[in-house]
């Protein structure tokens, strides 16, 4: 990190090192071929240009690989995981640390708070759509770790706010620009845990995918979990 995002009030550099850690994505994102090959990721935009000659959707399927630095790119087993947020980054899809101009890797401490604040997102999604009553869509947990040196932001005036990003976003495009790898911070959604935003791929390594999930929804909140289970006796918790 640099002198000038040690210098933003209230931010505290310090090492995180967890042995797990869980995000969860839509189980309906395939990996992507690119990213899981074993090409070197510097020579990914030569490799897209032929590819597009005969499949004229790669680019989107690939996304926008101009967003992440080739030195900072990974590739092989699994690597879509952690490469997809940065690429498929939009302004339609802000976060509590971007805009949607740049794309990072969220996860949790535990399974948990990643389900906590997975859940928080999608009640706001399917109340927006109107959608109705019913199991909805399918997520993957994503185990990885982390051992990096963070910025530590729960400190920071409006960092945290449940509701408004403006001023956590803020935020997270200074330190991105000041040379940050990532943060940390309280989890808003599930009091003890904790969250971090990660702003690059290379800064973690890859993870790999864990259990299953699905969400139901009552038609004004998420009221139950369904994790599958490998022998079919899926197990249904309420959520309180």
């Amino acid at each position: 990190m640099t002198e000038a995002a040690r210098a933003i009030a209230g931010v505290v550099r310090r090492r995180v090192a967890w042995p797990r850690t869980y995000r969860i994505i839509r189980s309906i994102h395939p990996p992507i071929d690119l990213f899981e090959d074993i090409a070197d990721p510097r020579d990914w935009e030569a490799l897209a240009a032929v590819e597009e000659k005969t499949n004229p959707r790669v680019r989107g399927l690939i996304g926008d690989l101009a967003k992440v630095p080739k030195h900072r790119r990974v590739g092989g087993p699994n690597a879509s995981y952690l490469m997809a947020p940065f690429v498929h980054c939009s302004p339609l899809r802000p976060g509590r640390f971007t805009d949607g101009s740049y794309g990072l890797y969220y996860a949790g401490d535990s399974e948990d708070v990643a389900i906590a604040e997975t859940i928080h997102h999608h009640q706001r999604f399917m109340a927006a759509t109107k959608e109705a009553p019913g199991w909805t869509s399918d997520f993957r947990v994503l185990v990885g770790a982390v051992d990096a040196d963070l910025d530590d932001v729960g400190a920071v005036a409006g960092a945290l706010d449940p509701d408004d990003y403006s001023a956590s976003q803020a935020l997270g495009r200074q330190l991105r620009a000041a040379g940050s790898d990532g943060v940390v911070y309280p989890s808003v959604r599930r009091a003890g845990g904790w969250c971090i935003g990660i702003f690059w791929p290379n800064v973690i390594p890859i993870p790999v995918q864990g259990a299953h999930y699905c969400y139901h929804w009552n038609g004004a909140r998420v009221d139950f979990v369904k994790r599958y289970e490998a022998d079919g006796a899926n197990a249904v918790f309420e959520v309180v």
